[in-house]
């Protein structure tokens, strides 16, 4: 018989053991319960940098939640069209990956940053996390870590739209527009 630790996960699990950590360092307050907004505003005072969301349609083919990450700010695109439990949940993840401070993934070349944010220099994106490899640590991890802040601040009371910052619009444009017409249609 496997033990529970209080945030959950087996007890002896290396990964589950470092997400509880992760989220325990995160000293929510107690008995609280946030908001996704309140909680982009905490996690975005604890780095420093300010924390966005914002919803758009993304290609169907596409992740359903991206982590766009400047010099400056956070950026958390997730699609739109998701039932809202659904798009909490990937909100949520892409707060992992935020909280979990991860590395950049071979999402974004320099050229693709070009061609989604031709007014930003590529350098100045430092990062772009999506769901690209589902099933790699950081994936586990950021969802993992994403389940067990919803767990603490257990509100899914979901906010239907997030509204795209002025600064980011070119970009949610750029995204948006990936998406084919023809697979648009008949999604």
């Amino acid at each position: 018989m496997r033990w529970r630790s209080k945030l959950g996960g087996p007890v002896g699990n290396p990964l589950a053991e470092r997400c509880q950590e992760r989220v325990r360092d995160l000293r929510l307050p107690p008995g609280e319960k946030l908001t996704i907004g309140e909680l982009c505003a905490y996690v975005g005072t604890l780095r420093q940098r300010q924390v966005h969301i914002a919803t758009l349609a993304l290609p169907s083919a596409g992740p359903h939640g991206l982590w766009v990450s400047t010099d400056t700010r956070d950026y958390i695109f997730a699609e739109e069209r998701l039932v809202p439990v659904h798009q909490q949940q990937v909100i949520l993840h892409e707060i992992g990956h935020v909280v979990c401070d991860h590395d950049t993934s071979p999402v974004m070349t320099g050229d693709a940053s070009r061609l989604l944010m031709p007014s930003l220099d590529p350098a100045l994106v430092r990062r772009v996390m999506g769901r690209e490899h589902g099933d790699s640590e950081a994936e586990l991890e950021a969802e993992l870590v994403g389940s067990l802040i919803g767990g603490l601040i257990s509100t899914w009371n979901v906010h239907p739209t997030w509204t795209v910052p002025p600064e980011a619009r070119e970009i949610a444009e750029r995204l948006s527009s990936l998406e084919s017409p023809v697979a648009r249609d008949s999604a």
